[in-house]
């Protein structure tokens, strides 16, 4: 009830003196002043926990980009986390084919430390051809992407259907990642690739993850490799900063959008 219709009952039934400050005095020495605050409020949905694995098991998605004033149509970004360590891998494409998902298969193989044993993607046609329109099939095992896969000695696996919340780990990070584009204004498709990969390295080796015990993913892999080295094929190690870079567009200094 709001406090003009407690009071109204309390003076009908309780004490015709009563105050409104008076009344709202005694609610608030017994804590119940704010009525907001008595609401009963909805549960917030959890995200379920991710199965724990050992450093190997990378979830890749694609992202769309927003389409800057000097390009003519817009590009991709492919990404890929390790489900361990949370470390984060990206390239960016003007298409998304399955030509550039082999390529930046091959990418992902050579800069990443770890031995990859798994890989989890959606069913877009980039990635397999399980999905013949609106109809599931068995995969043939000739798509480009699974076919480096297996060369690679990659676990190659599909989420189900229509089920995006299975490959929930990168949509997480692109939706942070969205925050920052949509924090900056860019002049060109240049100046926001530079952004995006200057906050994938800023999230590797400085922002430290609940999920980590409040560590950042890179000092995560390290722990990892001195754990279990042979999960490793080198060792992992702090990468310079971004705006070191020899371009002009990489040494300007990154900063947050207030």
């Amino acid at each position: 009830m709001s406090l003009d219709d407690l009071l109204a009952v309390v003076r009908e039934f309780l004490n015709p003196n009563a105050s409104r400050s008076g009344l709202d005095r005694c609610l608030r020495r017994h804590g119940v002043g704010n009525l907001r605050d008595l609401k009963a409020k909805a549960a917030k949905p959890k995200h379920s926990a991710f199965k724990a694995y050992e450093p190997g098991y990378l979830h890749i998605d694609v992202k769309y980009l927003p389409q800057m004033a000097d390009e003519t149509r817009r590009r991709y970004s492919f990404v890929a986390i390790d489900r361990a360590t949370r470390w984060v891998f990206i390239r960016v494409f003007p298409a998304k084919t399955a030509a550039n998902a082999r390529r930046f298969l091959r990418d992902l193989e050579r800069a990443c430390p770890i031995r990859i044993r798994t890989i989890l993607t959606d069913n877009g046609k980039e990635f397999t051809d399980r999905l013949f329109g609106l109809r599931k099939r068995t995969a043939t095992g000739e798509h480009a992407f699974h076919a480096l896969c297996a060369a690679l000695d990659i676990d190659h696996r599909l989420i189900p259907p229509k089920s995006p919340q299975t490959n929930g780990m990168v949509e997480r990070f692109n939706g942070r990642s969205e925050e920052v584009l949509q924090s900056h204004h860019f002049r060109a498709g240049e100046d926001l690739e530079t952004t995006l990969h200057r906050y994938v390295w800023l999230y590797n080796q400085q922002l430290p993850q609940s999920a980590l015990a409040s560590k950042a993913p890179l000092q995560a892999m390290k722990d990892w490799h001195k754990i279990k080295p042979e999960l490793f094929k080198k060792q992992p190690y702090y990468l310079p900063r971004c705006d070191r870079s020899s371009s002009p567009l990489l040494r300007r200094p990154f900063r947050w959008s207030t």
